[in-house]
């Protein structure tokens, strides 16, 4: 019987946020930090990174809903309105 694989605490805390909030909440953290110029150069390129991955979860998401909205609205983007 195959042994279930448990993931290690480092590959959890490289996992992406499930939500758009969440993502844009750490995306704008890391942005902070690396914009502080107190990270040394090897921790600055693993925060561009992660940035870079976040950046994406947030434009797929947000691509998501658009499409979800154009499917709503019968194929036609339509201005926003607000309430």
């Amino acid at each position: 019987m195959p042994k279930a694989s448990n993931p290690s605490p480092a590959n959890d805390a490289l996992a992406l946020p499930t939500h758009y909030e969440a993502a844009m909440q750490e995306l704008e953290t890391v942005v902070a930090r690396m914009e502080s110029g107190d990270l040394p150069l090897d921790q600055l390129l693993t925060a561009y990174e992660r940035g870079a991955a976040l950046l994406q979860l947030c434009r797929d998401k947000l691509q998501a809903v658009e499409n979800q909205i154009k499917v709503l609205d019968n194929g036609v983007l339509k201005p926003w309105k607000s309430a």
